[in-house]
Formats: structure tokens, sequence, C-alpha cells
């Protein structure tokens, strides 16, 4: 039956994007669906793209393992909307670009700032892609028995054929598809599973063990606060960074749909959110043996309940998961694909297509080669650099005139530098122990306050560095849409 569920999802997700090849014709469609997408449709779509993998599976299995302080990984994740909503996303969507580099270098005209954050949105992209890839062969080895490559081979072999039809437009139809079928994939069979917990007796946590897993810091961890409140910044200032939730906003027709949208995304994820908490809790009273195997999630239904009903509810979280992987990984590339096709090839739909391979090819053999961590961890380190590159990039950018192409520059690669140095040595030769294990699993921290200062000084220093247009990008970010700053008279153009 999960297997059948996978290929049905497949089956679908290829049929959804081929409607996207009918309207799907212009430049502009393949790039930012030409700026015509509802807040309602667009928030369905970023919810379907932004639960990932460490939504669906490994929030879970983190909550199965170290407690209630978990839940600072779905908080996090959805207040980092409240804060993209209050400080980015109208005058982000004002600014006309297609990405972020086109932000960064129509905010600070410089092309080297531009190539430093078209390197960083693919780090942050292939960083984001490869756990994506890891965790399908992992659900399709759990229900299948195949190869760990096979699940990561077909996923990315979905994405390709999506992406490469329609772009965004076809994307967009496929993730809000997917973002109901995520929500009814876990929500239906918690049904079922707190009934059967009431059944046998609603059984509650040892004492034992209730003291360190519902205990906030509870010492399940080494260096515990540290590693929390890193983590607490990483999710709140990581969100404004990702270069997959950001081109979204480039979707919407004008800033106000776009804080629109926000407002909406912020509902559906706090619905979503309220399940793997539960999934969590339940599987530390019936599955504790699968602490830091991700699959808690799959495998509880059969558990605690068995029988056809187990098995068809064990086929619809297998849906579900699979939809996770397709719907995230599809927005991941069609972001660095856009990203490589303007930066490296010379644009337009062709070069588009040819960097959707590229844009694939590098995370699925990463994913293939690398030691695999648990998913939500490895998430995490794609926000610790977010927050610490494109985090002060915007903020400063947006809300700071006096910001320097030199201080912009100094900042991504002091900020950004040291938190990709982090991830890189985590993820080939971690974990490691003490203090030490614990900056470089959770670097945000000190990193994003380093970003943010070295941005900060080293623009003081350079004002001469300051671009001569940023009153006019300034005016152009702020200024709602309906004012007409062409006649220079600031009346409303229906006047």
């Amino acid at each position: 039956m999960s297997l059948a569920a996978v290929v049905i999802v497949v089956v679908a997700t290829v049929l959804i994007g081929a409607f996207g090849i009918r309207v799907s014709r212009t430049t502009s469609d393949f790039y930012v669906a030409s700026r015509t997408v509802s807040p309602l449709w667009n928030a369905s779509a970023i919810g379907g793209e932004y639960l990932s993998a460490a939504s669906f599976l490994g929030v879970a299995g983190l909550i199965l393992a170290y407690g209630i302080d978990m839940l600072w990984l779905p908080v996090g994740w959805t207040g980092g909307y409240l804060v993209l909503l209050v400080l980015v996303s109208a005058p982000l969507r004002r600014s006309g670009a297609y990405t972020l580099p086109d932000f960064a270098e129509a905010r600070l005209e410089s092309m080297a700032v531009r190539r430093t954050a078209s390197v960083l949105v693919v780090l942050i992209g292939w960083l984001y892609l490869m756990p994506q890839f890891q965790s399908a062969g992992l659900v399709l080895r759990t229900i299948t028995g195949a190869p760990v490559w096979a699940g990561g081979l077909l996923v990315a072999g979905v994405v390709v054929l999506n992406v490469l039809s329609g772009g965004m437009r076809s994307i967009t139809f496929v993730q809000a598809f997917q973002y109901w079928l995520k929500l009814t994939a876990l929500a239906v069979p918690v049904v079922f599973l707190l009934l059967a917990w009431k059944s046998d007796g609603a059984p509650a946590l040892s004492a034992e063990d209730a003291q360190v897993w519902l205990t906030p810091l509870g010492g399940s961890r080494e260096y515990e606060v540290y590693s929390t409140y890193s983590l607490i910044l990483a999710t709140f200032l990581g969100t404004m960074g990702l270069p997959h939730v950001l081109v979204r906003f480039y979707t919407n027709p004008d800033g106000r749909a776009a804080r629109r949208t926000t407002l909406v995304v912020l509902s559906l994820l706090g619905a979503f959110y309220l399940l793997p908490a539960l999934y969590g809790w339940l599987g530390r009273l019936y599955a504790p043996d699968l602490i830091r195997t991700d699959t808690v999630v799959l495998t509880l239904p059969a558990r605690m309940i068995g029988g056809t009903l187990g098995d068809l509810l064990t086929a619809l979280v297998t849906a579900g998961a699979f939809a996770a992987f397709l719907s995230t990984s599809s927005g991941l590339t069609v972001s660095v694909a856009g990203v490589i096709a303007q930066d490296l090839l010379k644009g337009g739909v062709r070069s588009f297509r040819i960097a959707t391979l590229m844009a694939v090819a590098v995370p699925l053999a990463l994913a293939l080669w690398a030691r695999a961590l648990p998913v939500a961890d490895v998430v995490g380190l794609a926000f610790a650099v977010a927050a610490s590159s494109f985090c002060p990039l915007l903020v400063l950018g947006i809300w700071w005139r006096k910001l320097s192409t030199t201080g912009a520059l100094a900042g991504l690669y002091a900020g950004g530098g040291l938190a990709c140095l982090s991830v890189l040595v985590t993820i080939t030769g971690g974990p490691y122990d003490g203090m030490l294990g614990a900056l470089l699993a959770q670097p945000a921290a000190w990193t994003v306050p380093i970003a943010f200062l070295v941005m900060a000084v080293v623009s003081f220093v350079t004002q001469h560095r300051v671009p001569r247009g940023v009153a006019t990008i300034m005016v152009r970010l702020h200024t709602p849409e309906n004012l007409d700053l062409d006649r220079g008279d600031w009346r409303p153009r229906s006047s």
C-alpha cells in the first residue's frame, strides 16, 4: 500500500505540473509566474515548499529524542514569517527583482555583491536539498527495502521533470496541492492514533522520563542553553534569508498582496506544526527505540493500530512524506536554477532548463556521499547560513541607507563564510563533543552578530562606497505601489 501511495503522489505531481506547461510561455512565467499569484494560492504553495522533510519527519524525531525543547523548531520556523512580514516582505516585492542577487545588485549597485549573493544562494539551496534526497531514500528503504540512493534519485527525477516543464508557474500548482496533502497525511492518522492511545488506557510517561523530556533545558543535550538560544536565533532570522521562500514574494502582484500572503502562511504553518509534536510524544510512549532514526511518523500507525487500517494510515503518511520531499525540492530547485541561469549562463528559458539539471545534480551527489545526519539538524544548519548572510543584508539594505558596498561584502564574507565553514566541518567530520561541538552544530548565536557588526562597522568607515542611487532605491522600496513616483507629485495613479 505504501508503495502504491508513493506512485500516486508521483503521478499526481507530474500531471499537475504538466498543467503548468499550458500557461508557461515567457521568461517571467518560469521565474516568478508573471507576478500574478493570489495570496491564498501563494501561501498554500509557500506552505508546500517550506514544510520539508525536516518538518514532516525530522521535528517528530527530534521531539521523540530530546523532548519539548525541540518545540522551538516549529515555533521558530513559523515565527520567522512574522519577522519576514514586519521587515522584508513588502519592500522586497517592490524591489522588482527576480532573485536575491537581483536585489543585492539593485540596492548596492555592485556586481561583486551580486556574485557573492549568488554563491550563497546556491550553497544554501544545495545544503537544503541534500537532506530531502537523503530522507527520500530513507523512506523508500523503510517501505520497500530499496537501496538508499533509489528514493533520492526518484525525487530528483520528478523535480527535474516538473521544473523543466513549466518553471515557477507549474511548481506553484504542484506545491499548493502538496501542502494540503501533507496536512491531511498527518492530521487523519493522528486522530486514529489518539483514539488508540485512549483505548489503551491513556498511558503517560514514566516519572523518570518525564523529568528530562518534559522539562525545558532539562539537560538532554550538551550545552542545552546555548544550543537552544542559537537554534531560536537561526530559525527566527534564517527564514528571511532562504532563497526558495523569498522568491515566492516576487510572484505576488504587489507589496500589499505580499503582506497578505505572509499572514495566511502564518495560519497554515501554525495548523500544520501542531501535529508533529503529537507524533513525537506518542513515539516516546510507544516507539522509544526509534530515537535518531527520523522514522517515527512512518512507524507509529502500524505499531499502535496494525491491521489493514494501520497499513492504510502508513500509506497516507508515506504519501505525505514524499509530497514533502517533492514540494520543497521543487521550490529549492527553481530558486537555485534561477540564480545559476542568470549569473552563470545567458538567461532565458533554455538557460533555466540547463541550470535546473545543475541545481539538482550536486546535492544528489552530496546526499549519496555525505554522512547522514538527522534531517532537521541539517536544515537547521541551512537556516544558520541564511541568518548569517542574507538576514543582515536584507535588514540593513532595506532599512539603513548608509550600508556601503564594502560593508555588505565584508558582512557576507564574515557571517556567511564562518557559518558555511561550521556546516562543512559538522557534515564531513562531526559531531564533535564539548563546547566546540555545540558552537559548530549551532553557529547562529555567534555568526549572526558577527555578520551584523562587520557589515555596520565597515560601512561606517567606508561611506564613500555608499551607492549613489541609494535615495532612489530606498524610495522605491518603501513607497506603496498606488503612488506614481514618475510624476513627481506623489498623487495616486487613479487621480
